[in-house]
This record gives C-alpha cells, sequence and structure tokens, in this order.
C-alpha cells in the first residue's frame, strides 16, 4: 500500500502492532531472553515471559488457567486434536476457520458440520450420538465468537445452554473478539468466564497486534484441562515455543486494551457499517457485522478482484475473497475498521469504495 494509505484489510483492530510501547516491549524482551525461544515448551522453550503472559491473558479474560501456544492455527488444531479420538464427536459450525476444520479432520473423532449458526442442527447431532453411544459419549461443539466470513456473532449463552444438557463441551474461537469487544472478551459479555464446558482459543495477532496464540479454562477443572492440553496437543509438545519478543509485546499490547480503545473500535464499527447500509450502491450488499468486520457481497470473483486493485490503487487496502475460500461460494469484500480510524477519513474511504464498487462490479 502506498505511503499514507487506509488499512480497511488487516485484523489490527486497535492499532497496537505499530504502537510504539509495544515494539518497545518486544524489543526488550529480545535483548534480555534472545530472539527465539530455542526450544518446545516441554523442554527449554518456556521462557519466563510465556507464564507472565497465561497469567496475564486468563485475568484479562475472567478465566482460571491459560496455556500459550506459537500462533492461533497451532491452538486450535492441538486443542482439537486433544479433545478427539474413537468414540469422541466434533461438531463445527459450516462457517468455522480452516485451522478448526484442520485440527477437526487431525483428531480422529467423528466429525459432522451444521449449518451456519443452525443450533437446533447441532443439538439434534449431539442427541444422535448419545442415543448411539450412551451419555459418557464425549463430544465438542465448535464455533467462532465473530465470524471472519459475514462477520456475524454465534449465541454463545443459548450454545453453551444446550451443550450443557447435553454433556458437550463448547469450543469458542475468539481470534476476532479478544480485547476486540466491550469487556475484553466475547465469552465474558455473555457470561460464561466461570463455565467449566466451555473452552475458548484465541490468536495474540489480531486486536493485540503481536504473534502466539492461547487457549483457555475456567471453572473448577481448568488447571486439569491445560496439564491434559501440555502432555497432548501436538502443536505444544513438537513446536518451538512462542518467541520472547512476540510474547513481550502481547503482554504490552493486554495492558494498553482497554476500554476507551475498545470503545472507539466499536464507534468506528458501528460508523461504518451506518455509512455502508445508508449507500445506495452498497445497502444491498452489506452484512450486518457484529464486530469489526463488514462483509459486502460482490456481483462476481473477477468484480471483487477488479475493485480490491482499484481501492488499492487509491490508497486504500481492502480484504477480497472468493470462491473458493469463501465456503458459501460467494466472492466479498471486507472492509476491517481500527481503533485509530479518524472519523473523517473512514467517511471519505466508505464513499469510494462504494463509488469503485459502482465502477468495477455494478
Amino acid at each position: 500500500m502506498p505511503a499514507g494509505g487506509l488499512d480497511l484489510a488487516s485484523n489490527d483492530y486497535l492499532g497496537l502492532s505499530r504502537e510504539r510501547s509495544v515494539v518497545q516491549a518486544a524489543v526488550r524482551a529480545a535483548r534480555t531472553h534472545g530472539a527465539g525461544a530455542g526450544a518446545s515448551r516441554v523442554v527449554t522453550g518456556t521462557h519466563p515471559l510465556l507464564p507472565a503472559l497465561e497469567a496475564d491473558l486468563a485475568r484479562y479474560t475472567g478465566r482460571r488457567a491459560a496455556l500459550v501456544f506459537s500462533s492461533g492455527f497451532t491452538a486450535n488444531q492441538g486443542l482439537l486434536g486433544a479433545l478427539g479420538g474413537r468414540g469422541a464427536l466434533l461438531v463445527l459450525d459450516e462457517h468455522a476457520h480452516a485451522s478448526l476444520i484442520d485440527g477437526a479432520r487431525l483428531s480422529r473423532a467423528e466429525v459432522r458440520t451444521a449449518a451456519h449458526g443452525d443450533l437446533d442442527a447441532i443439538e439434534a447431532t449431539l442427541r444422535e450420538h448419545r442415543d448411539r453411544n450412551g451419555p459418557r459419549a464425549r463430544a465438542a461443539v465448535v464455533v467462532e465468537s465473530v465470524y471472519s466470513v459475514l462477520g456475524d456473532a454465534a449465541r454463545l449463552a443459548e450454545a453453551a445452554r444446550r451443550c450443557a444438557e447435553h454433556g458437550a463441551l463448547l469450543v469458542v474461537d475468539e481470534a476476532h473478539t479478544l480485547a476486540a469487544v466491550p469487556g475484553g472478551s466475547a465469552v465474558r459479555a455473555a457470561g460464561l468466564h466461570g463455565a467449566g464446558h466451555v473452552v475458548v482459543t484465541a490468536t495474540l495477532s489480531k486486536a493485540l497486534g503481536a504473534q502466539g496464540g492461547v487457549v483457555l479454562f475456567g471453572g473448577l477443572g481448568a488447571a486439569a484441562w491445560r496439564d491434559h492440553l501440555l502432555n497432548t496437543a501436538r502443536t505444544f509438545l513438537f513446536d518451538t515455543a512462542l518467541a520472547p519478543p512476540a510474547a513481550g509485546a502481547a503482554r504490552r499490547a493486554l495492558a494498553l486494551a482497554d476500554e476507551r480503545r475498545i470503545g472507539r473500535l466499536a464507534a468506528n464499527a458501528e460508523l461504518a457499517h451506518r455509512l455502508l447500509a445508508a449507500h445506495p450502491v452498497t445497502a444491498g450488499r452489506v452484512e450486518r457485522g457484529d464486530g469489526a468486520i463488514h462483509s459486502l457481497q460482490m456481483r462476481s470473483p473477477a468484480g471483487a478482484v477488479r475493485t480490491a486493485e482499484a481501492l488499492r490503487a487509491q490508497g486504500i487496502a481492502v480484504g477480497c475473497f472468493r470462491p473458493p475460500s469463501v465456503p458459501d461460494g460467494i466472492a466479498r469484500l471486507r472492509i476491517t475498521v481500527h481503533a485509530d480510524h479518524g472519523r473523517r477519513r473512514l467517511t471519505r474511504a466508505v464513499a469510494t469504495v462504494a463509488q469503485c464498487i459502482d465502477r468495477e462490479d455494478p
């Protein structure tokens, strides 16, 4: 992107990846602990910043225990692999992220996919599994707090209630809500932070602007769940630990991810949706995002690509998603707002987006 351009594509929701004190924290960590962890967590890779980061993350989200991985992708793969095995069932929302899909495939569990947001279908699958395998049959439902395809939110409280009724775990990927929604966590906002049957995954590379992933546990069994993952998650056992600079940056970013910054993000997200919904070109295309992501349906994949390229030429970066990378086969532009976007500049950018769509994908 040209210097001075506007980023409406990345997931740096709070603008912390280049925040001076976050960068300085990464530099200090590198000078003190080195550029890399050097080994797996179970060998010599657990440098002092990792237990401190885990404590910070647990405290921030209201959970009892945390386990940090090298990325959000490996956190999802490691968790689902550790939950799998013969006789287990994993039920995934059809819009689940690729890391969740891959983790489920590697889990050696029975994997079923439910229509997006269809809790009745999920519950029917859980009931069928228990009827077939008995009341002690292991099962987990896998959802995202906010989905990256449409930007819509899962009904977490209802999903957790239904999972509890069927003795199933609820796995919630908070990639797009950790430090990006009021209260800092969608699971916490839903009143589920103390629920032992709810397991949370998240990335440290979006709102926190750093790198890494985490699995978070609640309830009285949190320590036991963490210990289970520590000993069985292949992407934890056999992967080099998160590097000190990333861990140091994430700790500092977490300290800055306060309600003031999150409030600015929420205000910009509301402004972007209001403008997109009011413009005659985009009104019929925009999905109602529940977070910072706003998805615009395009007429064709080629039109989506042309529009994204035209916007980049004008200094505006947007996400461009087209088949086969989108689960429902619909080409989209994705507008992602940040807390540090100025309102006037954001307003002008949305108008430019609409003009380019009208020209390139009428």
